[in-house]
């Protein structure tokens, strides 16, 4: 049995416990007189998931597919580009949701001025200069995740059943207020973390 186990682990690559939906999206980037914006996408209002949410270009990525790929493919789709609009420039850090799903932001460069977006998908897009998010601290607030084992839980399994003290989550949620939109959930914090890294980085 130690080597049938040997042999199984040897080598083998360590992926996460559990099936996880996987995203991946793209910090899309600009420059427009002498500044380097961020293109955010306000989602179309006849989606069935988060009509109208301000998000970053992206979606999830397909099977057989890598979330590098995956965030070039869906961001040429939702903004009608071409793959030679988008300079790839490389990877950020990847957010492991506690919602069963990880996102994968990438950066790019845009190399074209104007962009007319997949109306099926993205009801508009607008762009903030990157110096925005340097001089502004986004607002910080935490949502509790809340055990809910639910009906039939095998509490006589486990000690003290009812009155075990089960882990109490929390979420950080940021919110960036530029003129008349709010960037918040996942986008704001991806957005926090890409500038995080390049104050650490200059």
């Amino acid at each position: 049995m130690i080597n049938e186990i040997k042999k199984t682990f040897g080598n083998r690559d360590p992926e996460i416990i559990g099936q996880l939906r996987k995203n991946a999206v793209m910090i899309l980037l600009c420059e427009e007189d002498g500044k380097t914006s961020i293109v955010f996408e306000v989602r179309a209002f006849c989606l069935r998931q988060q009509p109208g949410d301000i998000c970053l270009p992206g979606g999830k990525v397909e099977k057989g597919e890598s979330p590098e790929v995956a965030s070039i493919r869906e961001t040429t789709e939702e903004l009608n580009l071409k793959i030679d609009d988008i300079e790839f420039i490389g990877s950020m850090d990847y957010v492991v949701t506690p919602y069963n799903f990880i996102i994968y932001p990438f950066i790019g460069k845009l190399n074209k001025r104007e962009i007319f977006p997949n109306r099926d998908e993205v009801d508009h897009i607008f762009k903030v200069p990157i110096e925005f998010f340097i001089e502004n601290t986004p607002e910080f607030y935490e949502i509790s995740l809340m055990p809910d084992p639910g009906e039939g839980f095998p509490y006589h399994l486990i000690r003290n059943g009812k009155d075990y003290k089960f882990r109490i989550g929390k979420v950080p949620e940021y919110f960036y207020r530029y003129k008349d939109y709010v960037i918040w959930g996942f986008t704001a914090l991806i957005i926090k973390n890409f500038i995080e890294v390049l104050r650490k980085a200059n």
